[in-house]
């Protein structure tokens, strides 16, 4: 009877410990990872990394307005315009040293991530009638990723490349839905499809507990309304952003020191956006800028990012120069 009732202490004390223990991801739920309770934290935490970082390099490479500082189409062809920008947030990045005590993990820095673009965009479909309704543009985008500039983070050696700089492409249209004139605005929408090569954070055969490389396909579609008023335009814009990508994460066990834990995740995150766009229109080049926020989401993490919650919406900014011929 004694022996019976200890057995029941034991289990009554065990029974809040279990259920404290963080769970594995599905994707780390394998003999390696589930080895120690710290295997499965560092393998959680790598997930909610990237989980809570694509969408944030969705925002870079994507931006918010297409044709930076445009509210309405080239007017057909031979119209054409080439934008040099940069697309900018802020972020904290997690400690790379994290070992699995606990589930918080440790801010590492707080930086100012730009992302360097080149736009261009050229008039195919003039419209039809006095107002260009349905004009056409085509637009394409080449995103530069430095290679060796940024602390932590790496392109994948087979990316395409011009020199040190690896390649980021895209495409897509812009149509034209109203020309707008008096109170009434200029209306358009677009569709863009953008992709970049992996980017890999941390460096785990470096020293770092882990690191996570995740690629990056974006589907980007905006609504913009806005005027041009003698040598300003202005509008506002409304986004709805799909990303899509694979990652690889790899971390050293815990419970095995010098054994490397490989996991592999596809990732499906989607965002809207709010923002205002808007250049000063001098005869040949434009300066244009935007700003607006990144819809947050709760994506149920199982560890806790510190200075990160991806339920908050994100500020973002772009400026750059923009010739039109």
């Amino acid at each position: 009877m004694r022996r019976s009732t200890v057995l029941l202490s034991l289990a009554a004390l065990a029974v809040p410990a279990l259920l404290s223990a963080q769970q594995p991801y599905s994707e780390c739920n394998q003999p390696l990872v589930t080895i120690s309770q710290q295997n499965i934290n560092i393998c959680n935490a790598a997930v909610d990394g990237a989980q809570v970082f694509h969408p944030v390099l969705g925002l870079l490479v994507s931006g918010g307005n297409p044709v930076l500082g445009s509210t309405q189409t080239l007017g057909g062809f031979p119209h054409f315009s080439l934008t040099a920008r940069v697309n900018a947030t802020k972020l904290s990045v997690p400690d790379l040293a994290y070992d699995g005590n606990g589930t918080t993990v440790t801010e590492g820095d707080e930086i100012f991530a730009p992302a360097p673009l080149v736009e261009a965009a050229v008039g195919v479909l003039k419209g039809f009638g006095p107002t260009g309704i349905l004009s056409v543009d085509l637009l394409g985008s080449a995103q530069l990723l430095p290679t060796t500039q940024i602390d932590n983070l790496s392109v994948d050696k087979d990316a395409r490349k011009i020199g040190d700089v690896a390649l980021g492409l895209g495409y897509g249209a812009r149509v034209g839905v109203l020309r707008g004139g008096g109170f009434v605005p200029t209306v358009t929408v677009s569709a863009m499809r953008r992709s970049i090569p992996k980017i890999t954070y941390g460096d785990q055969n470096g020293g770092d507990t882990y690191e996570f490389g995740l690629d990056l396909t974006a589907t980007n579609l905006r609504a913009i309304a806005g005027y041009k008023v003698a040598l300003f335009t202005f509008g506002a814009g409304l986004g709805y952003d799909k990303y899509t990508g694979d990652v690889d994460i790899s971390f050293e066990s815990q419970a095995v020191p010098g054994t490397v834990v490989p996991v592999s995740l596809e990732l499906d995150n989607s965002r809207t956006m709010v923002f205002l766009t808007g250049a000063l229109d001098l005869p040949v080049f434009k300066i244009g800028a935007e700003i607006g926020y990144q819809s947050g989401k709760d994506q149920n993490l199982r560890t806790t990012f510190q200075n990160n919650d991806p339920a908050d919406s994100r500020l973002f900014a772009g400026a750059g120069l923009r010739f039109s011929f």
